[in-house]
């Protein structure tokens, strides 16, 4: 779970920085979770159908998607943040991705805003359970890198001041790595776009072989 310093800057009472094993720290955009960000429009206009915001934090994404009239869950480990979305009027539960989720196999899209494709460490496990999650014809809308960005995988912890808090798994992928990790969870890239200085890719199920006759394609 991603900490005690993760529910106390969404309280307001602490600005801790992510940093990496290696030694690099990361700003944590935590005012955008609270009330967005230039893109969230682009990504939102992409959502159809009941969506399920994986990882949503303080649940601005779900909020606005229920305003719009497309039912959506939003679903975190983090109590505090799960009591935050719910208390701006969004469906919420506190579940784990890769545990127990209703709706499983019938959500229309899956979305992993907010660099959650990094969720675990592992984007492609990540990948396969969100695929697990989709109805047939869904799709996953992921937040990513820029093309060429440096793809990785290790701990991560928040830290202030006062000190740090506990490793937890966190990836981080570009542009150009969603369609080798969509393939290997049987999804494939239908789009790649930018708007106002973020990334993001749609995927979908990858479609079926077609059949061959008598040995030929």
């Amino acid at each position: 779970m991603i900490g005690e310093l993760y529910e106390q800057s969404l309280a307001g009472l602490a600005c801790p920085q992510a940093e990496r094993a290696d030694g690099r720290p990361h700003p944590l955009p935590v005012q955008r979770w609270l009330h967005g960000a230039p893109g969230d429009s682009s990504l939102l206009d992409r959502c159809t159908g009941p969506t399920l915001d994986v990882g949503a934090g303080p649940g601005r994404l779900t909020v606005a998607l229920a305003e719009r009239g497309v039912p959506a869950l939003a679903i975190d480990v983090t109590p505090y943040a799960v009591q935050l979305a719910r208390s701006s009027g969004a469906l919420a539960l506190q579940r784990d991705v890769f545990g127990y989720l209703p709706g499983t196999g019938r959500w229309a899209t899956v979305l992993l805003a907010d660099d959650n494709i990094g969720i675990g460490g592992e984007p492609a496990a990540l990948l396969c359970r969100a695929r697990a999650l989709l109805a047939t014809d869904g799709q996953v809308l992921a937040e990513v890198g820029p093309p060429g960005t440096v793809s990785w995988r290790q701990p991560v912890r928040l830290r202030t001041s006062a000190g740090p808090g506990a490793w937890f798994p966190w990836a981080w992928i570009g542009a150009d790595q969603v369609d080798r990790l969509g393939d290997a969870a049987g999804l494939c890239v239908t789009e790649i776009w930018t708007d106002s200085g973020r990334w993001f890719a749609a995927l979908r199920g990858a479609p079926a072989a077609r059949p061959t006759l008598g040995g030929q394609p």
